[in-house]
This record gives structure tokens, sequence and C-alpha cells, in this order.
């Protein structure tokens, strides 16, 4: 059978009618983005930004005519109200009754930066994922700084302090959970579009990386980004978590502004390096996150010193203590200095983080400890907020 091709999608969409039926979504110009990979098939649909909502069966009948065509395994359709240049999307008044029960789905843009602007101070509820009793983004102002390998290593490290713990690879762009923890496969669906999230060393894991090939680019606007973001969080049969790690993408654009915005974020931690230029990137972050009212839990000083593994001599590569520096100049807790070493560099490259392939090692107990930190200042966070932590139970 022949691959299927964006031309044999589109041919499949002119039979789906456009808003206020009228036409169809092709030949109004509203698909847009279509990719195509190994019978994955991911587009967008453009509509008026007020009526995404009352417009979400427009998007699932896009997805059950793409998913019905021979030798696709499966469609992901997200509804965007952003437009290409010179592009015109009709904008009729809405019908009298719409469908009861329509989910919305993820704002983007302007949209959803308005929506944040009311946290904290009376704005939206966001909405909590199931299952799951706290959420801790692991950000980073800039790439390069070994976020994603910290992130891991805290999250097997909060494991093994006695709790259930789930990490979401957010990075769409670049993901590294499935090499990091050493995952291959496809997660299987549970029900409809829900997906069973795959296992790494007792984690239960999602990530953009088990739906696509390694080296498949990933062209993508900022709707697909978050579109594809939310259903990895919300789509997913987490099961009972006391935390989940979101490992986020590194920088500090519309992706992680909204991310943050629309997710209930427990706290953020920051991750730089000791080097200026760093923590110019990490005062971003941190103040993309304080901006909507998401608890700042501290910060890791990444690559913080080389020791030299023949003689033992230490060399401050990118300087030493910045972080933590910067961490009491602004007032934040400061959560441990993590070394430049090469058995944390070769580990994650072997797919066994340091914390469980060394579990009695020096730097697996770095990592033990800035996550028995991380725990203790979200239980003062949801302590402040009237929140209750789940105790922490070791089990012999």
């Amino acid at each position: 059978m022949a691959d299927i091709t964006k031309e044999d999608i589109l041919d499949a969409l002119k039979r789906v009618r456009g808003p206020d039926l009228e036409g169809d979504i092709v030949s109004q110009g509203l698909v847009s983005d279509i990719f195509v990979n190994d019978g994955k098939v991911i587009f967008s649909i453009t509509v008026p930004a007020k009526r995404a909502q009352e417009l979400e069966p427009l998007r699932e009948a896009a997805e059950k005519v793409v998913s019905e065509m021979p030798g696709v395994a499966s469609v992901m359709v997200a509804l965007t109200a952003e437009k290409k240049p010179g592009q015109d999307t009709p904008v009729r008044p809405a019908p009298s009754a719409t469908q009861a029960g329509a989910v919305p789905p993820p704002m983007q843009g302007q949209a959803a930066a308005q929506a944040g602007q009311g946290a904290g101070q009376g704005g939206p509820q966001k909405a909590g994922v199931p299952g799951v009793e706290a959420i801790i983004a692991v950000a980073s102002g800039k790439g390069g700084v070994g976020k994603s390998t910290t992130a891991v290593n805290l999250a097997l490290g909060l494991q093994a302090s006695g709790l259930k713990v789930g990490i979401l690879d957010a990075d769409i762009y670049g993901p590294s959970m499935p090499r990091l923890l050493r995952i291959t496969g496809r997660p299987t669906p549970v029900s409809g579009r829900v997906l069973k999230p795959m296992d790494g060393y007792g984690l239960k894991v999602m990530s953009m990386g088990f739906l696509v090939e390694e080296e498949t680019p990933m062209i993508w606007r900022g709707p697909m980004v978050m579109s594809a973001l939310t259903q990895m969080l919300r789509e997913v049969e987490w099961g009972e978590l006391d935390v989940l790690v979101v490992d986020m993408p590194p920088g500090t654009g519309d992706a992680q502004l909204t991310m943050a915005q629309q997710v209930p974020l427990a706290g953020a931690i920051i991750v730089s390096t000791p080097q200026d230029l760093a923590l110019i990137d990490a005062r971003k972050g941190l103040n993309m996150f304080r901006r909507v009212d998401v608890p700042v839990l501290g910060i890791i000083e990444n690559m913080s010193y080389f020791l030299c593994p023949h003689c033992g001599e230490r060399s401050d590569i990118f300087g030493h203590g910045g972080a933590e520096a910067e961490a009491a100049r602004i007032g934040v807790p400061f959560l441990g200095a993590v070394p430049l070493h090469m058995e944390i560099r070769e580990k994650s490259d072997a797919g066994t983080p340091v914390v469980v392939s060394a579990p009695d090692g020096e730097h697996a107990r770095i990592f033990k400890e800035i996550a028995g930190r991380t725990w203790d200042r979200l239980v003062e966070e949801r302590a402040m907020s009237g929140a209750q932590a789940p105790k922490i139970v070791i089990e012999n």
C-alpha cells in the first residue's frame, strides 16, 4: 500500500463542511500544518477564536474522516485561531444553539495570555489532572544547561523517597526522555484518545519522542505545539501520582508561557549553570513564572564545578556559585549544586541515570538531596495555599 500523502489527507477533508455548513474546510483554506509520518497524521484547523468551543464538533468530524483512511494509525487535530499572513478566515455570528458538553481546545497566543492575567486574582481556575496530586515544572531560560538530565534524576530522586512519580517531556522540538530512560516502543491506547504512559525505571513517562521517529523534525507553529502538550498531559492515563515532573522546553516563549498559564503548577524549578550569561536567562524564566503566580521552588546550579577523574583537581569551568548567589539575591531557595562529571554524562547517554544505575554513589546522593529539598519546598507552598501534600511512605 502506498504511503499516505498530504494530498490524500486534503482530498478526504473536503468531505468536512466548513463553519455554518458553508463549503468545506479545505476550499475555505482552514487546514494547515499537515504532518504525515509512519501512519501518524497531525494537522490544524483555523477557526475564529471566539467560536473555538462551539466548533469542537468540526474538529471531531475532521479527525474521524482521516482516522478512517486506510493506513492511518493515529490522528491529532488542533483548532487554532492563528492565521497565516493573507489568510482570511470567515467570521460569522454564532448559531443560536451550540453542542452541549463540547470541550474547548487549549487556548493559544493572545487568548491564553489574556486568560492568564487573572491567575491568582480571581481568574479562571486551572483544571487539574485526575489522580495527580502536584505538578512541578523544571525549566531553564536557555538550552544546554542540562535541564533534562536534571529533571529525570530529580524525578528518580523523588521516587527513591517513596513517592509515586511521573515525568512529562514537554520539549516537543527536542524530546529527551526516550533516550535518557532507554525507552522504546509506542504508547498503547486505553480508551478512545487516552493513552497509557510508558514506563522507565518505575516512572510513568510520556514524550513526543514516543510518537515520532527520533530524527523526524517537528516543524510546527505555537498552536500545534500547545495542542500536543495539552493532549500529552490530559489524554494520558497517569493513574495515582504524588508528583508529575514536567521537563519544560528551554526558553520563555509562547509555549512555555501558555503551559505555565494553563497547567495548575504547584511550583517551578529553574536550572542554570554558574556563568553570568546563563543566569541572565534564568532570571527571565523565574520572572515568567512569577508573572503567572506559579511559586518558584528554587534554583539548581548544574555543571557547578569539574573534578578531574584522574587527579581529583577541581576546576570551575563555568565559574562557581553564581546560581547560589543569584538565589540569595532575589530571595529564592537554592536547592543544590550538581558537578560536571563524566559519570553523569555517560550514564545519561546510556539511558541509565545515575540515581538508578549508581544509587549509592556520590552523584545519586546529590540528586536525592535536591529531591528532598524540592519536596520540602513543595510541602511549604501547599501549606501556604491551604492544600495538603501527600505523605512520604518508605516501603521496605
